[in-house]
């Protein structure tokens, strides 16, 4: 199969599964909400920094416990932290679900069982992919943050390091792109898997177009993610401040996050499309390639 019937069977593939857009969608809505917060505490912390009075890692408890009594505090942390866990986790679940269920659809079989997949695939997933934690912006984000915050005089360099290992990370990132199908597919090890992406990915190198077009999908979803991930704590922040001028500050933030919220489906119900689409292209990709014979292997 060419790069453009793969192309073309992932995106049917993507139109035609619903469980594989509702897992999709699940994903992108929790991982966007987990980085706007993200986002918009780091904006927070950069308008107090450049005025030069930076706030504390818990200045929003700080400011919280000013304003409401404790167990409203505690209410509201414990449940701002439950969330953020379940942002966490959640899109490591449902990644074993897209590719399992993609793979099944690719191979005509009856497409369920996502819940089972998601579990058992889990644990070797979460691995491969906090493998890669330092080549998440929003990781290199929090460490910047926290270098600025309490160590500014290592700030310089310290920054420039995560920038070297962000950049490392995803290098490494790009040749076990295909560890995961191989844990979800075939049962691999975690080892197993990354060693067999990375012959796969070594041995058909050279097939530049394919490359390039998947790469185009890869930074078209990170380049729309980017947009809409910084687009949206300024829309909050500006409805925020507009409505704060006439309106007590409680009902601005009320609407702010209502609005927020609003985007924030719609921006995820994009995602889900790309992300499933994105994620179908490797899964046949590996199915493929796995069917050929290696190219170190000269008889049998």
């Amino acid at each position: 199969m060419n790069p453009r019937e793969i192309i073309a069977q992932a995106w049917a593939i993507t139109l035609k599964e619903r469980q594989l857009r509702q897992w999709g969608f699940a994903s992108a809505l929790l991982e966007t909400l987990l980085n706007t917060k993200l986002l918009i505490y780091q904006t927070w912390f950069l308008i107090s920094y450049l005025q030069g009075a930076p706030i504390g890692f818990f200045a929003d408890v700080e400011w919280l416990s000013q304003r409401l009594s404790f167990g409203w505090v505690a209410a509201i942390v414990s449940f701002f932290l439950v969330l953020i866990f379940i942002e966490w986790i959640f899109p490591h679940f449902a990644k074993g679900a897209i590719i399992g269920l993609a793979a099944k659809s690719y191979k005509k079989e009856e497409v369920k069982g996502g819940l089972v997949l998601a579990v058992y695939n889990f644990f070797p997933l979460f691995a491969i992919h906090e493998f890669f934690f330092i080549g998440s912006i929003s990781m290199v984000i929090t460490l910047s943050s926290i270098l600025l915050r309490y160590a500014p005089e290592m700030a310089p360099v310290g920054i420039g390091l995560l920038v070297l290992f962000f950049l490392f990370s995803n290098i490494l990132r790009f040749f076990y792109i295909m560890s995961e199908e191989g844990v979800v597919i075939r049962k691999l090890g975690i080892g197993q898997a990354m060693k067999a992406s990375f012959k796969l990915v070594i041995s058909y190198l050279g097939h530049v177009v394919f490359l390039l077009i998947l790469g185009f999908l890869i930074s078209l979803r990170i380049l729309l993610n980017a947009v809409m991930i910084f687009l949206i704590p300024g829309i909050v922040i500006g409805v925020i401040f507009l409505f704060g001028s006439f309106l007590p500050i409680a009902i601005a933030m009320l609407i702010g996050a209502v609005l927020g919220l609003i985007i924030i489906g719609f921006a995820s119900y994009l995602f889900a499309y790309l992300e499933v689409f994105r994620q179908n292209v490797w899964t046949i990709t590996y199915l493929e390639l796995s069917r050929l014979k290696e190219l170190d292997v000269i008889e049998g």
